[in-house]
């Protein structure tokens, strides 16, 4: 390696991984923090401080209402800062009850501060949702023809005579227009005797098979049902197509692509309980920066795709019952539901701290996974 590579290697760094991830991250948290900010404006509650990032501030000005919107040195998080807050993790000065203004948040009924606290999760799904929704809209969805062109030894459709180079064209009288359509109306029919229609060598052919029962574990000790053909399509470029959705089936699939996240996430999060997965799947801030790097060098789509992504994780994560994080908000709050009165201020204090420390060794664990990856891919291990 020549001394101006050498020179260049962290400006390459900085421009194909720093710069994506900042650019993600500053949006998601921009998202985030403005779903509390709307909320909290509905509830009457008084903001007084939006940040984008921690630290000395670089910029900021005053809106008509009194809030001040403030960019800080350290991009790397945000929150908003309502009346009555002593610190940005929204907690009230002690034995300030008394004395709190009607604007203040922590004078505000209990459903409306969790409406508050929710409201940044929900938005990050929602932001989620409309940039998947877009991309169905604009771009489509990858299509793929409803061909065979392999069929595996033994499964359902090698016992019920299907060959490569045969073409789906209806099952059970539905049309089959892609390979995927297939997919959709196989899956929840394990065991269940379908009526087939395929073209072979220009010639239709009908007949009935009946797709074989898969079971896969849920990650919470039960199993998932579904049905196989035993089919494969190999994707080429010459036959691969976008197709564009209407708005309503592009909402619904953004919403569905969402949930599969999110239930993906619970899935490996059970796993690693039992047992049944490794923690060393955790990432921590270097694998979410090499991921934006990469997806931004396969173009704008797949960015979008990841910030997509990123921001379903965050939301998700944000409604853990940590305190600290919203989720463990929302547990204070539904203990004051119960009582009648939020906890002592003690309780709190010692419940941020074990939660500051939880939300520490998930950092500490995941940054610790991204330097063995770092290592291994040095040395070649």
């Amino acid at each position: 390696m020549d001394i101006l590579a050498l020179l260049m290697m962290p400006l390459n760094v900085m421009v194909g991984y720093l710069i994506p991830f900042l650019i993600a991250l500053t949006v998601i948290v921009f998202v985030h923090e403005f779903g509390h900010f709307i909320v909290a404006r509905w509830c009457g509650v008084k903001v007084e401080t939006f940040s984008i990032g921690f630290g000395k501030e670089v910029t900021g000005w005053h809106d008509r209402h009194g809030t001040r919107w403030r960019i800080a040195w350290v991009p790397l998080g945000g929150y908003v800062r309502f009346e009555g807050d002593v610190n940005a993790a929204s907690q009230a000065e002690e034995g300030a009850e008394k004395s709190l203004s009607p604007t203040s948040f922590h004078a505000k009924p209990v459903w409306q501060r969790a409406l508050v606290v929710v409201a940044g999760p929900v938005a990050n799904f929602i932001l989620a949702i409309a940039i998947l929704s877009a991309t169905y809209m604009t771009v489509g969805i990858p299509m793929t023809a409803p061909r065979i062109d392999s069929v595996a030894a033994g499964s359902a459709a090698d016992r019920a005579g299907l060959q490569p180079g045969d073409t789906f064209v209806t099952v059970n009288g539905t049309k089959i227009k892609y390979f995927n359509d297939l997919q959709e109306i196989v899956r929840p029919r394990a065991g269940e005797t379908l009526t087939v229609e395929i073209s072979r060598n220009g010639t239709l052919h009908s007949l009935s098979l009946t797709p074989s029962v898969r079971e896969e574990d849920d990650g919470f000790g039960g199993k998932v049902r579904f049905g196989v053909l035993g089919v494969t399509h190999n994707t080429e470029g010459k036959d691969l197509v976008y197709e564009r959705l209407p708005i309503h089936k592009a909402v619904a699939l953004g919403a569905d692509r969402t949930w599969y996240i999110i239930s993906t996430t619970f899935k490996y999060l059970g796993q690693m309980i039992t047992g049944h997965a490794s923690s060393d799947q955790l990432g921590g801030p270097i694998s979410i920066a090499k991921g934006a790097g990469d997806a931004a060098s396969f173009g704008p789509l797949a960015f979008l795709s990841f910030v997509a992504f990123l921001s379903v994780s965050i939301g998700l994560l944000n409604l853990f019952p940590i305190p600290m994080l919203d989720g463990g908000h929302l547990v204070f709050y539904g203990v004051e539901a119960l009582r009648g009165k939020p906890l002592g201020p003690e309780a709190q204090e010692w419940s941020f701290r074990i939660g500051f420390s939880l939300v520490l060794m998930l950092m500490v664990l995941g940054t610790f996974n991204d330097l063995v990856r770092v290592v291994s891919m040095a040395f070649g291990s």
